[in-house]
């Protein structure tokens, strides 16, 4: 099509012709992509050549798909969501899209034919840097959702060249590798440079008169440009594909000739240097004072760049802004996007000359923000020196917004100036701050936790003065995960056993696994299940041999706790229950015949930061390099920390596995979907009754969870009492025997300093409680020991488990928000 046609021309309106959907047409194209695409015959193609020619054949039948999806959108001018997300765990993507593209067994025989299998193909592939855990996953979830179910969707967030890290360990210690990913290219982006947004910062702002209208402009002192870089989200079989559009940040001015020709080579590149710092790495430490400010321009880029593409390309030239609300919704995802909120409002009021009260009102119905935790020290504030020296008008708008909220809030509760303070946008200790959640909470619409706990302590404990303040702004929506990937994908041998009991519906409907209830009776079908997980152990152990020289033991519990490495995940606890099995038998009070044999699986990076959780890490590796290397305890317990979990591992842990640990102290977890993903796979949970535990616990049945420890109305009292954890150290011997063996230096070479700080740590502070729980814990997991003993009960608890939890689709939590907050629709 000629590059000059009108957007209303017939020719520039009419559909994209996709390549034939057979075995035949699909070799042509893989063949063309390999030779025009590569440059390369077959006979001498490479593994990596032919798996890019591969990638761009898939993308080449989702991209005619794409394209009608963008002019039919265009066309119908429907309600869209905009996605704002700091990342997106997207996981590999040529599964994936060929499952969703149905071209999974064409694909097969096409390279069959050309003598080349899938498999070696797929080992190629790099995993995107794009995300670290669960609010990441989550984002990814939610795209293939929207794209499933044909809502008009786009996801914002950061291309990042080297993503969070590569982690590695050293003598049993964390060390952080840049994790390239893009070192060879990524076959499923394509760049826009042509859709450049020039994104601004610093300066200073001022004022003129509009015709008399007083009026502010901003005058930035530098910018840079951001690229977006566009990846195919394709829905499952439906024909519809979305976009996650991710922003590259590049120099306005990269290269200076002049400085260069004086021999300045360093100076000659260093806008170029500063500029592409922002997409750099996803979460840069921030600890100093330039780690804090590179973030906020991270957090500033994506959204001002993202907000700018709405503008300018989804919107029509002469829309009606009043009716923004009919066409766009943002949805932020947790505090790092807020700073959308006063962009929006300067685009409103600076660029496009509206009223700000009109413009308010209009700012009010686009945004809704999800609330991610319940950490106060995570809801981000930012220092008002920062964000002035930065975002100058942005922190004008952002006083503004916070005067008017607080006449408000003054009309409805009268001058109690302990409230106004408390609920002020701008906190005055230990400095002066923006509280980006509250914020979020004044410009959005609704305000929404993940779980039902969470939710209500949102509600009532972390932003109670709030909810008072707007009735029926905060909701829950529960977290879901994707059939698509975390079962039809990476469980196939479990999808094709649902499938042949229920049929194909229940991958987009997964509410239907109730109907496996009956079968969780038949003794043929627990056999099959039983041999299912079976075969997942045996593909695990394979995995884990290849990648990192592990063995799965045959017949062990595959015991699993994999989550971000944090304190209120509480990985301690674990370690806790491992080493004082392994000290019950090494000291011949526990006969080893009694012992059910166990594989601890971990799987967590901690931030580069955070010195406590890397000395966890360091613990859990001593104590693994103990344990299995001691005779004693040969074939009972082995400890496994492969380094740098991610999705694509995640897809063979977690279908193998076991037991589900979901541990956290109660209160602490926003929702967790991990936890939900386990059991759609068959893995019992051992849990508090926090995050969406409560719900899974309440679907599954008592009988078919194993639940311990303090409720939070407990946790909390404790705490109002005094807790102090060298109490339950000197009631406890087994408690006592276990630490001390950790403080004599059992598991650092006899080196008693080691590990002293994590002791100390949990004998005199220990602030999610693990000292409190573990005698519940204990007495938890010896149940486990029990019921795990009859495996014919135990598969079936595991079938009830994934029958009862098609709740936990995301789907459904899609369902959820299109419902509660977005009120949009599936579009043609």
């Amino acid at each position: 099509m000629p590059d000059h046609l009108h957007p209303t021309h017939p020719l520039a309106l009419a559909p994209v012709a996709a390549p034939p959907s057979t075995v035949d047409g699909f070799v042509r194209e893989f063949l063309l992509n390999l030779n025009s695409g590569r440059g390369v015959t077959l006979s001498n193609a490479s593994a990596t050549d032919k798996y890019f020619a591969l990638a761009h054949t898939v993308r080449d039948y989702l991209m005619a798909r794409w394209l009608e999806d963008l002019r039919r959108q265009r066309e119908v001018q429907d309600k869209g969501v905009a996605y704002l997300s700091a990342e997106y765990l997207l996981g590999r993507q040529l599964d994936n899209n060929l499952l969703a593209s149905g071209l999974s067994e064409i694909a097969e025989e096409a390279l069959a034919a050309c003598g080349i299998d899938l498999d070696v193909l797929r080992q190629q592939e790099v995993e995107p840097g794009l995300g670290n855990g669960g609010l990441g996953r989550l984002a990814a979830c939610f795209i293939d959702s929207l794209a499933t179910m044909g809502v008009p969707n786009v996801g914002y967030g950061i291309r990042y060249e080297y993503g969070i890290f590569r982690q590695t360990f050293v003598d049993g210690q964390q060390a952080e590798q840049p994790d390239a990913w893009l070192s060879l290219g990524s076959p499923w982006e394509f760049a826009h440079p042509e859709g450049a947004q020039t994104i601004a910062f610093g300066g200073h702002t001022e004022t003129y008169d509009d015709e008399g209208v007083p009026r502010s402009r901003w005058i930035p002192a530098w910018n840079v440009q951001a690229v977006p870089y566009n990846y195919m989200v394709p829905g499952y079989q439906n024909g519809r594909v979305n976009t996650l559009r991710l922003w590259s940040a590049v120099a306005t001015n990269s290269f200076d000739l002049r400085v260069f020709n004086s021999g300045d080579y360093e100076e000659a590149v260093r806008a170029q240097t500063y500029a592409e710092n922002i997409s750099k790495v996803l979460y840069p430490e921030d600890s100093t004072p330039q780690g804090k400010e590179l973030r906020l321009q991270q957090q500033y880029f994506f959204v001002a760049a993202s907000i700018r593409d709405v503008f300018d390309v989804m919107l029509p030239a002469d829309f009606e802004l009043t009716n923004l609300p009919e066409r766009i919704i943002f949805q932020l995802n947790d505090t790092h996007p807020v700073i959308a909120v006063p962009e929006f409002m300067r685009v409103l009021v600076d660029e496009k000359k509206m009223d700000w009260d009109a413009a308010w009102a209009v700012t009010q119905q686009c945004f809704a923000y999800t609330c991610h935790t319940l950490l106060p020290e995570a809801l981000e504030v930012w220092p008002v020196e920062l964000l002035g020296r930065l975002l100058p008008r942005h922190l004008e708008i952002i006083y503004r917004i916070n005067e008017d909220f607080l006449v408000a809030v003054r009309e409805k509760f009268g001058d109690d100036e302990m409230r106004i303070r408390d609920m002020s946008i701008i906190g005055e200790h230990p400095v002066r701050s923006v509280r980006m959640a509250y914020l979020a909470t004044v410009a959005g619409a609704k305000v929404n936790g993940v779980a039902e706990l969470h939710s209500q302590l949102l509600r009532d404990k972390v932003l109670p003065d709030f909810n008072e303040f707007y009735p029926g702004k905060f909701i829950n929506v529960t977290n879901g995960v994707t059939p698509r990937r975390f079962v039809r994908l990476s469980n196939p041998s479990l999808s094709g056993l649902i499938t042949d009991a229920l049929g194909t519906g229940w991958v987009t409907d997964l509410e239907r696994l109730r109907e496996l209830e009956a079968y969780a009776e038949d003794p043929e079908f627990r056999t099959q299940f039983a041999e299912v997980k079976a075969a997942n152990k045996r593909l695990l152990s394979d995995v884990l041999r290849e990648r990192d020289g592990f063995e799965v033991s045959d017949g062990h519990m595959l015991d699993v706790m994999v989550k971000r490495l944090h304190e209120y995940k509480r990985q301690m606890l674990k370690v806790l229950h491992i080493v004082t099995t392994y000290e019950g038998i090494i000291s011949g009070r526990v006969a080893v015949g009694d012992v059910q044999p166990r594989t601890f699986i971990f799987g967590a990076k901690a931030a580069p930061g955070y010195v406590m959780a890397k000395r966890i890490i360091h613990l859990i590796n001593a104590v693994g390099s103990v344990v299995n290397n001691d005779p004693r305890v040969e074939g009972k317990l082995k400890v496994l920390f492969p380094p740098n979990y991610n999705v694509t591992l995640a897809e063979r842990v977690i279908p193998a596995a076991d037991l589900s640990e979901q541990i956290s102290l109660a209160g602490k977890e926003a929702s967790g979907t991990g936890n939900m993903k386990f059991a759609l796979n068959g893995a019992l949970t051992i849990g508090t009754d926090d995050g969406a535990n409560v719900e899974i616990r309440e679907l599954v049945g008592d009988d078919n969870f194993f639940l311990f420890g303090m409720s939070e109305p407990e946790v909390e009292s404790l705490w109002a009492k005094g807790y102090k954890p060298s109490s339950f150290y000197n009631a406890d011997s087994g408690l006592r025997r276990s630490l001390d063996l950790i403080a004599a230096g059992a598991f650092s070479g006899g080196d008693r300093s080691m590990f002293e700080p994590i002791v100390s740590n949990l004998l005199y502070d220990d602030r999610f409680m693990v000292l409190a729980d573990y005698s519940a814990y204990i007495g938890a997991q010896a149940k486990v020991d029990a019921a795990y003993a009859d495996q014919d009960a135990w598969t079936r608890s595991a079938i009830l488990n994934v029958a009862r939890c098609g709740y936990f689709s995301s789907d459904r939590s899609m369902r959820d928000y299109i419902e509660r907050i977005w009120h949009t629709a599936p579009s043609f």
